[in-house]
């Protein structure tokens, strides 16, 4: 899933620009959005199932004969963002959230005061066909952001997965403790762009093996606190054995060849490691 976030002042346009986006993005696949909502919570101004959240469950489902919404209790933009990516969709178009790491379509907004901006937009500017079309190209030229459920669901949709026996995966975690030193979180770096070639030459190449239908990986980057997930690798294959024996290599060979580096926050300091470490 591909992730674009418009932001800007109220009453700059920022819903129209997300219509716009949704529409010419759902030319190339499916498109799901999230919307800041100013506040403490969503109103649902007494209802029944308001009642149901107020009571305390922590997750709510209210469903009629052709829609459902669900209310997750302590879900932030990342929980949403999952949620979308779970769900199969291709793009996510984020309005607002100004301050998150997401990249930016800024309107109206001094550009130099906010991070990860890829279009400012003046205030008042048409959105006309062009602007839309250069927007788009953006969009599709963000980082792929995947759930261990979407890259499951993407090996899944191979044509070729009707000649697999089993699909296995691996979900790499922040260690919190390690013997007495006590881990407050991880932050990963890399190479734009060459990180995710020579994960896709690994996964091409442990494709070719005998048995093997589909391998995908996708590595997180920046800051990962403990327990969160940092890394997965799935393997289809036809037998276990051959399934085991990949998804070994994927994990040792990505260690090892793609240009990923960790910086470790403990109790002892903060520091550098030179490759990944158990």
């Amino acid at each position: 899933m591909r992730i674009i976030s418009v932001v800007g002042y109220k009453k700059s346009g920022k819903t129209a620009l997300v219509e716009r986006l949704v529409g010419a993005l759902g030319r190339y696949g499916r498109v799901g959005t999230v919307k800041h909502v100013s506040g403490d919570g969503l109103s649902l101004g007494g209802t029944d199932t308001d009642r149901h959240i107020r009571a305390g469950a922590e997750v709510t489902v209210a469903v009629s004969r052709d829609e459902l919404v669900k209310f997750v209790s302590g879900a932030g933009l990342r929980g949403a963002l999952d949620e979308l990516c779970d769900d199969g969709m291709d793009f996510a178009v984020v309005e607002g959230f100004k301050d998150s790491g997401l990249s930016k379509i800024s309107i109206g907004l001094e550009s130099n005061r906010l991070d990860n901006v890829v279009k400012h937009v003046d205030a008042g500017q048409d959105f006309d066909d062009e602007l839309i079309s250069d927007l788009v190209r953006l969009t599709l030229a963000e980082r792929e952001y995947h759930t261990l459920k979407s890259l499951i669901r993407r090996v899944r949709s191979n044509p070729m997965i009707r000649y697999a026996g089993a699909i296995g995966s691996f979900t790499g975690i922040v260690r919190e403790v390690t013997g007495d030193v006590s881990t407050r979180g991880l932050e990963f770096e890399h190479y734009e762009g060459v990180a995710e070639e020579k994960m896709e030459e690994i996964c091409s190449e442990l494709r070719a093996r005998e048995g093997v239908v589909d391998v995908r990986m996708y590595h997180r980057t920046g800051w990962i606190g403990p327990g969160e997930d940092i890394l997965y690798i799935v393997v289809a294959a036809s037998h276990r054995d051959q399934l085991f024996s990949v998804l070994r290599e994927a994990i040792e060979r990505l260690k090892v060849e793609v240009p990923i580096w960790k910086k470790e926050y403990t109790d002892r300091g903060e520091f550098w490691v030179e490759g990944e470490k158990g």
